[in-house]
């Protein structure tokens, strides 16, 4: 199976490719926004879904850590990459910039809907902060909003909402103690 984004609201369309030869040209109506569009089978311009890059859950390469987002209505299960400084977690738009998209249709999601700051203490180790974009909806740590410029640290297995997605902090940490199991 094989799907397309529509171009006018990025819901994805699903359809079988083994019916159709490549080169055949398809036209789709998209359910959501009844936008008309046509593709090629066999030639692809986009990269690829997260889903497919993020095949394995495990942090791999990544020393940093991750954030899990969990499947909803709205999207499908996703493993982002952090990386060292701020990460600005927002709903994916082409050409919005923001380093840690996740593929939502989501609309309580802002395009830079929160920032996980990722540093090292005094000690040398990992530090987790969140904070609040600032977003329409807000950012909810432990069923609590965070404030205008409050900043919380959070820690491996910690889990926040933002819209009505819910994402878990996932630390090397987790890798570590599971491995010594």
């Amino acid at each position: 199976m094989k799907r397309v984004k529509c171009p006018k609201c990025d819901n994805y369309i699903t359809f079988d490719e083994k019916k159709y030869e490549n080169g055949q040209s398809l036209v789709f109506e998209c359910p959501q926004c009844n936008k008309q569009f046509g593709i090629r089978i066999g030639v692809s311009k986009l990269r690829p879904t997260q889903k497919e890059e993020n095949v394995d859950e495990s942090i791999g390469g990544n020393t940093i850590g991750s954030i899990v987002v969990i499947e909803n209505v709205f999207h499908y299960k996703q493993v982002l990459p952090l990386q060292m400084g701020d990460n600005v977690i927002g709903r994916y738009m082409k050409g919005s910039g923001i380093n840690t998209p996740i593929e939502t249709n989501d609309p309580s999601i802002d395009i830079t809907h929160c920032v996980i700051n990722v540093s090292r203490d005094k000690k040398g180790q990992l530090k987790y902060v969140l904070r609040d974009g600032p977003s329409y909806t807000g950012t909810f740590v432990d069923n609590e909003i965070l404030g205008d410029r409050e900043r919380r640290v959070i820690y491996n297995g910690s889990l926040f909402t933002i819209g009505a997605t819910s994402i878990i902090l996932k630390t090397p940490e987790e890798d570590k103690e599971q491995a010594a199991d």
